[in-house]
């Protein structure tokens, strides 16, 4: 098992990241979403920054409020003000900001640009080895 304690966001960070521009349909968000992949994502502008984030439940409160998502864009449904780290960023204190602000994957930066995500499962992936094995 790695120590936790040792590592950073770049060990353990998934990439390539896929966000979406401002302008984004948010049904086109809708679609990635039940392609199994994301439950979240990040929203870039156009110099790859994070300005917000568009989770499943922002699309479905949208569509609670009848709005039709094939209408609105990600700018429009996305949570403003998003929590990010760096990739030098200690995986502890990823954990610690996951608790703090309830969320499940954090957007990943360097110098300020996208450039992965780590989620949850991300870190329990990086340190425990698997002990269950399938075979076909």
């Amino acid at each position: 098992m790695r120590d936790l304690k040792t590592l950073k966001a770049c060990d353990v960070m998934v990439r390539p990241v896929v966000s979406a521009r401002l302008n984004a349909s948010s049904r086109d968000v809708a679609l990635q979403f039940l392609s199994g992949l994301y439950s979240g994502m990040p929203i870039t502008d156009d110099e790859g920054k994070v300005v917000g984030v568009v989770s499943e439940l922002d699309l479905l409160n949208a569509v609670v409020e009848g709005r039709e998502l094939a209408k609105l864009t990600a700018e429009e449904l996305m949570s403003k003000d998003p929590v990010t780290a760096d990739v030098e960023t200690p995986v502890t204190d990823i954990v610690k900001l996951m608790k703090e602000k309830n969320v499940i994957r954090l957007p990943i930066t360097s110098e300020g640009k996208l450039v992965g995500v780590v989620a949850r499962c991300d870190i329990l992936t990086s340190i425990i080895e698997p002990e269950f094995v399938t075979y076909m």
